[in-house]
């Protein structure tokens, strides 16, 4: 009965999220310089949407249905209870992403931001999803690793440290394994990017160093990568983009309380990319007080905006 009950929770959880299963593929264009503006450059992606609470939601739920994780949408309502928000009230749903200027490996995980980016068609085009990763005693690192294997209805191999709480040094799959049912193992022990029993964890930390996925998603990504895919962990919490000749910023909790000052850090990415005299200063300090993930313009009115070579 409990693998029956697992069964169709999943199915109806599945149906339910059915029109936001992945996020992509987008059309991007990554900037030909790593200094000033490239007016071709589009490294922004999505737009946010408009939702309007009914009886019985919660943040949980609305920010799956959407494709997000819950921190993408818990940031913005913090003062709302996210299991008890205010129905008819009007949301901003915040589908909009500053894709990582990375050009070394084929899929990114930034988890300065709870997010991965899986890039095809010759960096031309990417899908994003939102990830669960590793609490404060167990981070997710950084790093660069290789997809070394694919596994459909993984066995957990349980870590030392937890078999006596499970009673076991291998779980086989099923619903209680927190896998989930597609695994991408990376060139780093046993960990790698997986799916899990337990949606709710994604957009939080949760887990002792793997990413996890919502079982939709992982179910999308996992036929798109190959074996021997190069992947990058990075921590940015911090990222600016371009759309349209326009500078965006956005910026993100420091969940791993990496960056002493957040602001420091964000003059420092805008000096270094030539943009400090392009930009709304006073914007800038709003979207870094903020930190709420969403990509804000930031560009100085009147601003001239061009492409600067190195």
């Amino acid at each position: 009965m409990r693998k029956l009950a697992w069964a169709l929770t999943s199915w109806l959880l599945l149906t339910w999220a059915g029109p936001a299963l992945a996020a992509g593929p987008f059309n991007i264009h990554l900037p030909a310089s790593q200094t000033g503006v490239d007016p071709q450059a589009v490294t922004v992606v999505g737009s946010p949407q408009r939702h309007h609470i009914k009886k019985g939601e919660d943040l949980l739920d609305i920010a799956r249905h959407y494709g997000l994780g819950y921190s993408e949408v818990g940031v913005m309502y913090r003062h709302w209870d996210p299991f008890l928000p205010p129905v008819g009230a009007e949301m901003t749903i915040p589908t909009m992403w500053i894709v990582p200027d990375k050009r070394n490996a084929q899929l990114i995980v930034n988890t300065g931001e709870m997010r991965l980016y899986y890039f095809i068609k010759n960096v031309s085009q990417v899908y994003t999803f939102p990830i669960g990763m590793g609490v404060l005693d167990f981070k997710t690192p950084s790093g660069k690793f290789k997809v070394v294997e694919k596994k459909v209805n993984p066995s957990w191999h349980i870590p030392k440290s937890l078999q006596k709480k499970y009673e076991m040094a291998v779980m086989p799959p099923g619903p209680d394994n927190p896998l989930g049912e597609y695994k991408l193992t990376l060139s780093w022990g046993d960990y790698g990017i997986h799916g899990t029993h337990m949606p709710l964890g994604v957009g939080r930390l949760v887990s002792h160093g793997c990413t996890r996925m919502y079982p939709e998603h992982v179910k999308k990504l996992f036929p798109l990568v190959p074996v021997g895919t190069t992947v990058e962990y990075i921590y940015e919490p911090a990222k600016i983009g371009f759309r349209q000749g326009r500078i965006f910023l956005s910026v993100h909790e420091d969940v791993y309380m990496k960056i002493r000052s957040m602001l420091l850090h964000v003059l420092n990415m805008l000096e270094n990319r030539g943009l400090v005299d392009q930009v709304d200063m006073r914007k800038v300090m709003q979207v870094v007080e903020e930190q709420n993930g969403m990509p804000v313009d930031i560009t100085r009115t009147g601003g001239v905006v061009s492409l600067q070579a190195n």
